[in-house]
C-alpha cells in the first residue's frame, strides 16, 4: 500500500478466493446430523384456510415434523414484524398486516407459507410437503395496482378501506398548491415504476442449531446485516434477551435490499431446531424465490411541474401509489415515503414541494427495498416531468436543466423538502457527461442511422441520491496471534469489494501490508453492534468508525512506544508512510507496528505491564451524503420489431473522494445493468383473475445479458463531501437510480418524430412497436 495509498484502482483482495471457489456461503454449512425443511406454499393468491391435515405427511418416510401456524401458536411465538412506524396525513397511525411466520387463516398472495416439513433428506421434506392436504376456499383478488384502491375492489385485509394502509404527506402542500395555480404553465404525467424480482445470484438459505443447556440459538443465513435479524427473532418471535441469539452471515451473493430482513423461514427453522433437538436446513429454490423473496418498485406517480414564464421551476406535486404486497415487509412504508421524497427536489431550485404517498395491499408478494429504495423512483419522475416540460415549452433539454440546477455557489443548500446539501457541482459534472457523450454529434449519428432504417434517440438524466443508515457505527482493530491484524467491521459485504476498501483505509492509516489485513464481518457474537449494509451507508459509515478506531490504535501505540523506547510519549512520532513506524523524535531509534503489537502481547501473555494496541470505537454518523451525477444513454431503434440497441452509455459520477475508483466504477457497472432491466426487459407480470404470478422463472422473466448490456463509460468528478472526514459519498446504488430515466428519455426522444411522447417501463420491443404503430393509426 506504501506504493500505492488510497484513491488507487486497486483490484479487489476477496476476489481470487471468491473466483476459485473459496467462498463460503450459507448452503455450503451442514453441521453434522442436519435435518432439511421446506415450505409449503399457498397456490392461491387469497383463499380461507378451512383445515390443513398433516397426517399423511407424518407418515412420509424420514419426515420428522410438519409445523403449522398451530404449533407456532402453541409455542407462543411472535409476528414477523414491520419496524417503520408512520402517521398518516390526518395524524393517526398507520395500519396492520399482522404476520406470523405461517398463514393462520387466510392466504394472501400465491406463495405464502402455509406449513414447513421437516426431515432427514431435503428430498423425503418435499415429499412431505406433498402430503399435507390443505382446504381451501378461494377468494376474489386484487393485483393490479391502478385499480386496488378502487371502490369494490376485493380487500386484502378485512378492515383496511380501499386497501390503503397508509396515506402520508411530506412538504409544505398550501405554497405547492398556491404556485400550481399561478404557473405559466404546468406539466403533468403519470409514470408507472414496474414491479421488479430481485433474482440475487446466491437465493435465500439459512441453518439454525440450539444449544439446550444454554437456551441459545446459532442461525447462519445470508442477510446485509446480522444485528437486524437477531434483534427481531429475539424481541418479536421468540421474546427472549438478545444474548440467546447468535447470528453468523458468511459469504454473500449479492443483496440489492432484499437481504436485509427478517423472514419467516429464519424463524422456522430456528424454531424446528429447538423442537427437534438437532440442527435444521433450508435454501430457496429459484422458483420459490420468485414468490418468497421481497420485490421491488411498483410505483404509479402522479407528477406536476410547475414553471414560471422564463422556464424555472416553481413547484413539484406528487401523488404516489406505492404497491406494498400482501404484508407490510420490514421497512416497506419506509421505501416509497422518508426515502423516496428526501430526493425529490433532485439537483434544482423548486420553490416548494409537496408529496402524498399511499401505500396500497394487494394480493402479491411483499414490496421492499431494492437497489436505491425509493431513490430511482423519485429520479424517475423528475427527469420524465423535465423531459416532458421541456418539450411542451420547446426549451432545449439542456437548457432547462442549467437554468433550474442549483450552482455550487449556493452550498450549502436547503432543498424545498429539507434536505441539506453540503457539496456539489452539477452543472460541471453534466457539461462534463455531456461531452464525453458527443451531445452536439448526435444529429449526424442520427442521420446515419436512418440512412439504416432505425431511429435514434439520446437521452439524459441527472440523478441525485441519498444515503441512508443507522446514527452509529462501530470498528474494532485486533492484532492477532498470527500476526495479522484484524478489523471487524459493523457492516456486511455482499459483493461490493468492502474488504478491499476497508483494508485500504486500514493500511493508509496504520501503514501495515494490505496482505497482512483480514476483514471480519457477519458474526454478532464477535461484532456487538453493526448498522449493516443498505442505502449505500458503508464506506461513508464504516469508514469513519475505522479512522477513530485507527487513530485510537496510534495513541496507545505511542504510549506502548513510550515504555518500549524508554521515552516520553511526547518524544513519540508515528509514520504511516514509513511502513507504520513508530520513533523518537530526532533519534534513529524506532519500531515498527506489527513488532510493537506482538512485544505487548507476549509481555501480557507472561503477566508482564503490558499496553496492547487493540482498540474499538463507535463513530457517531451525523449527516447524510448526496452522490449525484448525469447518465447520458444513446439507443438505436428497429421500427420494424420494436428491438432497443444501446449503441453508447457515458456516466459521470460526483461520489466525493473515491477510495478505490475502479471498485467505484464497478458498482456503477452493476447498477446500470439493474436499470437496464427494469428499463427495457423484466416485467413482473400477474393474472389478473387468478393472481398467479406469470413471470415466475427466467424462462418468462427476462434479465438482462451481456448482449443486452453496453459498453459502460465511466468519468469521475471528485467533490469532497464536508460531512465526514473521508469525504466520501455512496456509491453503490447510483449507477440504478440515473439509468432508467436516462434510457427512457432516449427511447421517447427516437419515438418523438413518430409522435410518441411517453412509453412506460419495460420498454420491450413489443411495448416499442406497439407505441410506434398505435401513433401511427392515430
Amino acid at each position: 500500500m506504501a506504493k500505492f495509498g488510497l484513491s488507487q484502482p486497486l483490484r479487489r483482495i476477496e476476489d481470487p478466493r471468491l473466483l476459485l471457489g473459496g467462498g463460503r456461503y450459507t448452503d455450503d454449512l451442514a453441521p453434522a446430523g442436519a435435518a432439511h425443511g421446506v415450505v409449503l406454499r399457498s397456490p392461491h393468491a387469497a383463499a380461507k384456510i378451512l383445515s390443513i391435515d398433516t397426517a399423511a405427511a407424518l407418515e412420509v418416510p424420514g419426515v420428522l415434523a410438519v409445523i403449522t401456524a398451530k404449533e407456532w401458536r402453541e409455542e407462543g411465538l411472535g409476528e414477523i414484524p414491520c419496524i417503520i412506524p408512520l402517521k398518516n396525513a390526518d395524524g393517526s397511525d398507520r395500519a396492520e398486516t399482522p404476520r406470523i411466520a405461517l398463514a393462520e387463516d387466510r392466504v394472501r398472495h400465491v406463495g405464502d407459507a402455509v406449513a414447513f416439513v421437516v426431515a432427514e433428506t431435503a428430498q423425503a421434506a418435499r415429499d412431505g410437503a406433498e402430503a399435507v392436504t390443505v382446504d381451501y376456499d378461494p377468494m376474489p383478488a386484487v393485483v393490479d395496482l391502478a385499480v386496488a384502491h378502487e371502490p369494490g375492489a376485493p380487500k386484502v385485509w378485512d378492515g383496511i378501506e380501499s386497501n390503503i394502509v397508509f396515506d402520508w404527506e411530506a412538504g409544505d402542500k398550501a405554497k405547492a398548491d398556491e404556485l400550481v395555480s399561478k404557473a405559466a404553465h404546468v406539466t403533468r404525467l403519470t409514470v408507472v415504476n414496474n414491479r421488479v424480482v430481485v433474482a440475487s445470484m446466491e437465493g435465500r438459505a439459512a441453518t439454525a442449531e440450539y444449544d439446550k443447556a444454554e437456551g441459545k440459538f446459532t442461525l447462519h443465513c445470508g442477510t446485509q446485516g446480522s444485528w437486524l435479524v437477531k434483534n427481531l427473532l429475539a424481541d418479536a418471535v421468540f421474546k427472549l434477551p438478545p444474548e440467546k441469539f447468535r447470528v453468523v452471515t458468511p459469504d454473500v451473493g449479492g443483496g440489492f435490499g432484499m437481504k436485509l430482513y427478517l423472514y419467516a423461514e429464519y424463524a422456522l427453522v430456528c424454531m424446528a431446531a429447538r423442537r427437534l433437538g438437532r440442527p435444521v436446513r433450508w435454501a430457496a429454490e429459484r422458483s420459490e424465490a420468485f414468490v418468497s423473496d421481497t420485490h421491488g418498485r411498483d410505483n404509479i406517480t402522479l407528477g406536476e411541474l410547475a414553471v414560471d414564464k422564463d422556464g424555472k421551476f416553481l413547484a413539484l406535486r406528487t401523488r404516489n401509489y406505492a404497491n406494498m404486497g400482501a404484508y407490510l415487509s420490514t421497512f416497506a412504508p419506509f421505501i416509497p415515503t422518508g426515502a423516496g421524497t428526501k430526493v425529490l427536489a433532485s439537483v434544482y431550485d423548486f420553490k416548494a414541494i409537496h408529496a402524498r404517498v399511499l401505500g396500497v395491499l394487494t394480493n402479491t408478494v411483499p414490496v421492499d427495498a431494492y437497489r436505491g429504495a425509493g431513490r430511482p423512483e423519485s429520479n424517475y419522475l423528475v427527469e420524465r416531468l423535465i423531459d416532458a416540460a421541456a418539450r411542451e415549452l420547446n426549451i432545449d433539454r439542456i437548457e432547462i436543466r442549467k437554468r433550474n440546477m442549483v450552482p455550487q455557489s449556493a452550498m450549502p443548500y436547503v432543498t424545498a423538502i429539507g434536505q441539506r446539501y453540503d457539496s456539489g457541482d452539477f452543472r460541471t459534472v453534466m457539461d462534463e457527461a455531456l461531452r464525453k457523450a458527443d451531445w452536439d454529434g448526435f444529429a449526424a449519428r442520427k442521420a446515419a442511422s436512418e440512412q439504416r432504417g432505425k431511429q435514434r434517440g439520446i437521452g439524459l438524466a441527472y440523478y441525485l441520491e441519498a444515503t441512508g443508515g443507522g446514527p452509529t457505527e462501530r470498528a474494532e482493530v485486533r492484532f492477532a496471534k498470527d500476526d495479522m491484524v484484524e478489523v471487524l467491521v459493523g457492516t456486511q459485504s455482499t459483493g461490493q469489494g468492502h474488504e478491499t476498501a476497508y483494508a485500504m483505509l486500514t493500511s493508509h492509516e496504520l501503514g501495515i501490508p494490505i496482505d497482512r489485513i483480514r476483514i471480519v464481518q457477519g458474526d454478532s457474537d464477535q461484532i456487538p453492534t453493526g448498522g449493516g449494509t443498505g442505502g449505500a451507508r458503508s464506506l461513508y459509515s464504516e469508514g469513519q468508525a475505522i479512522l477513530l478506531t485507527t487513530a485510537t490504535v496510534v495513541e496507545k501505540g505511542k504510549q506502548a512506544a513510550s515504555e518500549h523506547l524508554e521515552a516520553a510519549v511526547i518524544d513519540i512520532e508515528f509514520a504511516p508512510s514509513g511502513g507504520g513506524r513508530f520513533s523518537v523524535v530526532g533519534t534513529d531509534r524506532g519500531v515498527d507496528i506489527m513488532s510493537l503489537a506482538k512485544i505487548q502481547r507476549e509481555r501480557a501473555a507472561k503477566g508482564e505491564p503490558a499496553t496492547l494496541l487493540d482498540a474499538a470505537e463507535v463513530a457517531e454518523i451525523k449527516s447524510h451524503t448526496f452522490p449525484n451525477g448525469c447518465h447520458v444513454a444513446e439507443v438505436e431503434i428497429d421500427p420494424d420489431t420494436g428491438v432497443i440497441d444501446v449503441p453508447r452509455y457515458i456516466v459521470v459520477d460526483d461520489v466525493g473522494h473515491a477510495v478505490n475508483p475502479m471498485i467505484v466504477r464497478g458498482q456503477v457497472h452493476g447498477g446500470v445493468a439493474q436499470g437496464v432491466g427494469q428499463a427495457m426487459l423484466e416485467r413482473t407480470a400477474y393474472d389478473k383473475d387468478s393472481g398467479q404470478l406469470l413471470s415466475a422463472s427466467f424462462m418468462d422473466y427476462c434479465l438482462p445479458r451481456a448482449v443486452d448490456l453496453p459498453d459502460i463509460e465511466v468519468d469521475l468528478i471528485e467533490v469532497p463531501c464536508e460531512t465526514n472526514p473521508l469525504g466520501v459519498k455512496g456509491a453503490g446504488e447510483a449507477g440504478a437510480v440515473g439509468s432508467p430515466p436516462a434510457l427512457i428519455n432516449a427511447v421517447v426522444d427516437a419515438l418523438a418524430g413518430a409522435g410518441v411522447n411517453h412509453i412506460d417501463m419495460p420498454a420491450t420491443p413489443e411495448t416499442v412497436w406497439k407505441a410506434l404503430h398505435g401513433a401511427k393509426a392515430a
